[in-house]
């Protein structure tokens, strides 16, 4: 059994063989650690890892993280409850139990669980109920990383596949195409459609599995933006151009509009943000291409407006970086606001519930992969922006998309 116990401050984390439990435990008095290093010190499977204080705690978990932390409530400077509200509000950690342990009685029960805590104690303590919700915990977690695991391998799994499967499509789509110009001599009139619907198929088929991978990519972090001002004005305005002809076929009209008569200038200044010019194009593209999909008669149109909005950084992560409560992050910001407006079918209430979810597809007939929204959405969100639809049933459906306005210096 090996046990490091560093009561006065933080050392750096000793090699640990794999197989063991890993336990931090945190209390500013010597005693308290001498007697969990005393029960827990005949376990082989468990090394005890020791700090004094709220501070050293946090240092700990950020250079390795435990498998259960046993925290002191009562400490001077950091408490417990606050050492734990921080673990649970960084989205760098994986999941660790935590274990609050007090001697005193007023100690709040709710509040130590409103915290992030798992379990509470109160000392003097029963060493069998210890050692028993130890287990538990232990437990807990030993179920919680292996269901991540598994996740992980089957999201690897299918990253692999989509992106081993584009290869093959754009080569047979190649070969086709040549197949269709007669390189290989004129092909029967009846061929001719055949290849042209094995050619649709295979990039809407393409188009999905980049749809996937971009999704995978996102879901599991590995997506970073490359950040810029950018003018959302000029980038709108391009996929409108980009789009119109599929418009046009359709006989839709199409149109882009701002609050007020602009000159191209100002409204290059006036609708300015900081983003992936990429992403946010893959973002305004999906939402506009759905809409001219989803229309058959009528017209779509698409308006930017600048508007303050209550912004709860709910979004986790602006409250999170200030320490704040979502209320207290409460603050009104100016948004630039691009709604896209159709005349289709609308999408009712149920579904609109459900629209931004991974594979959700509807009942329409043209439903696609149910994934290009929920793609949009995260992107929305990395932008710390926020994506929302208005839709009624025979009347079209309006997608806006709001994101920070940049101040000018």
């Amino acid at each position: 059994m090996s046990v490091a116990c560093a009561t006065s401050s933080i050392k750096p984390p000793k090699s640990v063989q794999p197989d063991l439990v890993t336990i931090l435990a945190v209390d500013d008095v010597p005693d308290n650690l001498f007697i969990l290093d005393s029960i827990l010190g005949d376990i082989d499977s468990y090394h005890l890892d020791c700090v004094n204080d709220g501070q050293s705690a946090l240092d700990y978990v950020s250079k390795q993280q435990p498998d259960l932390i046993l925290l002191d409530v009562m400490m001077p400077g950091m408490d417990g409850y606050e050492v734990t509200r921080r673990i649970r509000n960084d989205d760098n950690l994986s999941y660790i139990p935590i274990l609050l342990v007090t001697a005193h009685d007023h100690s709040s029960l709710t509040e130590g669980l409103d915290s992030g805590a798992d379990d509470f104690i109160r000392k003097p303590f029963d060493i069998d109920e210890l050692m028993a919700r130890v287990r538990s915990l232990v437990r807990l977690k030993q179920s919680i990383d292996n269901q991540l695991s598994m996740l992980r391998q089957r999201d690897d799994f299918v990253a692999r596949l989509t992106h081993d499967l584009r290869t093959p499509l754009v080569a047979a789509n190649r070969m086709l195409n040549l197949s269709l110009q007669g390189v290989f001599g004129d092909p029967p009139p009846e061929m001719s459609e055949a290849i042209s619907n094995v050619i649709t198929n295979n990039e809407n088929l393409l188009q999905m599995t980049n749809t996937l991978l971009q999704v995978y990519r996102h879901e599991a972090g590995q997506k970073k933006l490359v950040l810029a001002p950018l003018s959302l004005y000029s980038l709108t305005k391009e996929v409108v151009q980009e789009l119109k002809p599929l418009a046009d076929e359709k006989e839709l009209a199409l149109t882009i509009e701002t609050e007020a008569e602009t000159s191209s200038e100002s409204a290059l200044n006036d609708y300015k943000t900081k983003g992936d010019s990429i992403e946010l194009r893959r973002l305004i593209t999906n939402l506009l291409g759905n809409a001219i999909k989803f229309t058959d008669s009528g017209s779509i149109t698409v308006k930017l407006s600048v508007n303050a909005h209550q912004q709860h950084e709910t979004t986790e992560q602006t409250t999170k970086l200030a320490g704040k409560t979502g209320n207290e992050a409460t603050n009104k910001t100016k948004f630039i606001d691009i709604a896209i407006t159709d005349t289709g079918v609308g999408i009712n209430a149920e579904a609109q519930e459900r629209i931004f979810e991974w594979f959700f597809q509807g009942n329409h007939m043209k439903a696609g992969s149910g994934l290009g929204l929920h793609l949009s959405k995260r992107i929305a969100e990395m932008h710390r922006g926020h994506l929302t639809l208005q839709s009624e049933l025979g009347r079209g459906s309006t997608f806006t998309l709001s994101l920070p306005k940049l101040e000018s210096a």
